[in-house]
């Protein structure tokens, strides 16, 4: 067992800084740091479906190094090595992953069988996991700690898929009564211990973690749906960081304090397809119309965001060049008066005025409009459920997977998982179809652009801006991870 632990240390040494290295991080600095310090973090969203891991919980417990999966993606968007040390092909169907020694929370080790019975139980969840839209995956032990891992349908980007935080790999214990829990039972260097509510959680060091020890003794969460209150508790020295710093706000922290990120999220008006005003095409295009995306990124976001281009923003550096022209748009008739509701959530508080900004873009085009604003966990089914004519949402388009398709499958076909749009419309679902049978990398990205111009074609949605997120350290703060996909935020080189 002795010769055991001293290969994971070696392992630990070996791979940490190219993990930590992926992004930007708040400091370079590798002094070791307080190792009794705990890390205090306010955070934007609480949690909505009791942390489990195939919702939006997921991205929670991957901010916070709970959890991992067999991938995880690097700082070009590309799978790289987690539980998983690497894999390969068998063929259009099958992938074989060969696990690194790890140790699940609980003390039990990962092994094959329990990889394979994670992705089985994501596979089975309901709703789906964004990640498997329209997917069907089947894991089983292949021997000498290999997971095979094989899809219904050629799948070639199966490893970022992997990569998302709603397949995180849990210990058996995590699903033995019903509801899964996260608690003590993931991989990560954080151990979830204790949750109250939706308000705050308690995460200890987990010290057998295979990538090394945490340098922080743990971490104190707390959910703060308040931009203002966020912003206020880093200034008083309450918290050590605070995620999604309002722009209004960020004038405010003191030099240093301010970490400004570009990021593949963007903002959009989500017109709904399906049902009311918007179901006509010629509304659509009338919404479209009235809307100053400039007048957004330089009021609203006060320069820290661009105006929205389409579905992927800047920060792909690759798909400006490839953006084409959306076709078959129509032609915009005159609202004369039509009443709409126009919903979204003040977790992050610059939507809010967002949607302000809107109201009066749209009733200037002559639309009656009524805004409706909550917090996000009690408005999620109201919109999914087609409830509101128009949702004014921020969305990371990598964040499901790190594969652009993803989030064109999920947000805007018929069966997706996520469609606010309620767009159901045979060309775009062509289109996406095309691209996730593509498997070169290039040609993937010309697919997915023709696809996101069906969607722009349909006015199923308008693009915004493209957001930088502003993050507020503390001065005494080191190692904060600044991810452009929004996945990591603690790990084990954060500390104070």
């Amino acid at each position: 067992m002795r010769s055991v632990r001293r290969r994971r240390l070696l392992a630990a040494s070996l791979l940490t800084p190219l993990l930590a290295g992926c992004f930007a991080s708040g400091d370079d600095s590798s002094d070791a740091g307080d190792a009794g310090s705990r890390l205090r973090v306010a955070l934007a969203f609480p949690p909505a479906e009791n942390f489990s891991p195939y919702g939006a919980d997921a991205t929670l417990l991957s901010r916070l190094g709970v959890t991992e999966g067999l991938t995880q993606l690097d700082a070009n968007g590309a799978a790289a090595p987690a539980l998983a040390q690497s894999w390969q092909r068998e063929n259009d169907r099958s992938w074989l992953f060969t696990l690194r020694e790890a140790t699940f929370q609980d003390g039990t080790e990962v092994t094959a069988d329990a990889v394979a019975s994670a992705l089985t139980h994501a596979a089975d969840a309901k709703p789906q996991p964004a990640a498997l839209s329209g997917v069907t995956v089947k894991a089983e032990a292949a021997g000498d700690g290999r997971v095979r891992v094989t899809t219904a349908d050629p799948d070639p980007v199966l490893p970022l898929r992997l990569t998302s935080p709603s397949l995180a790999v849990l210990a058996p214990k995590a699903y033995e009564k019903g509801a899964v829990s996260p608690v003590g039972t993931a991989t990560g260097p954080f151990e979830l211990t204790k949750t109250s509510g939706s308000s705050s959680a308690t995460l200890e060091r987990f010290d057998d973690y295979w990538g090394g020890r945490a340098q922080a003794a743990g971490v104190d969460a707390r959910f703060v749906a308040d931009g203002t209150a966020r912003a206020n508790a880093l200034r008083t020295g309450e918290v050590d960081v605070a995620e999604a710093i309002p722009v209004s706000q960020a004038a405010s922290l003191k030099e240093g304090t301010r970490r400004e990120t570009p990021t593949t999220r963007t903002t959009s008006l989500q017109l709904n397809t399906g049902k009311g005003v918007f179901e006509d095409p010629a509304m659509r295009a009338a919404a479209r119309e009235a809307v100053n995306t400039s007048a957004l990124a330089d009021d609203v976001y006060e320069g820290y965001a661009d105006p929205g281009a389409g579905l992927y923003g800047p920060a792909l550096t690759w798909a400006a060049g490839k953006r084409e022209k959306p076709a078959g748009r129509a032609e915009a008739a005159r609202p004369d008066g039509e009443s709409i509701t126009v919903a979204t959530y003040d977790n992050r508080p610059e939507l809010p005025e967002v949607a302000q900004v809107l109201k009066q873009q749209l009733e200037k085009a002559g639309f009656e409009v009524k805004l409706e604003v909550r917090e996000y966990s009690r408005l999620e089914g109201d919109a999914l459920a087609g409830k509101f004519d128009a949702f004014v949402a921020a969305r990371n388009t990598m964040l499901d997977t790190g594969d652009p398709v993803s989030i064109l499958a999920s947000d805007y076909t018929c069966d997706g998982s996520y469609n606010l749009a309620l767009l159901c419309d045979d060309t775009v679902d062509e289109a996406v179809e095309k691209a996730e049978g593509t498997a070169d990398e290039e040609k993937r990205r010309d697919a997915a652009m023709a696809a996101e111009a069906d969607v722009l074609g349909a006015d199923a949605f308008v693009p915004l801006v493209h957001q930088r997120i502003i993050t507020g350290v503390g001065a005494s703060v080191k190692g904060v991870i600044l991810d452009p996909y929004e996945r990591t935020l603690v790990g084990t080189g954060t500390r104070r």
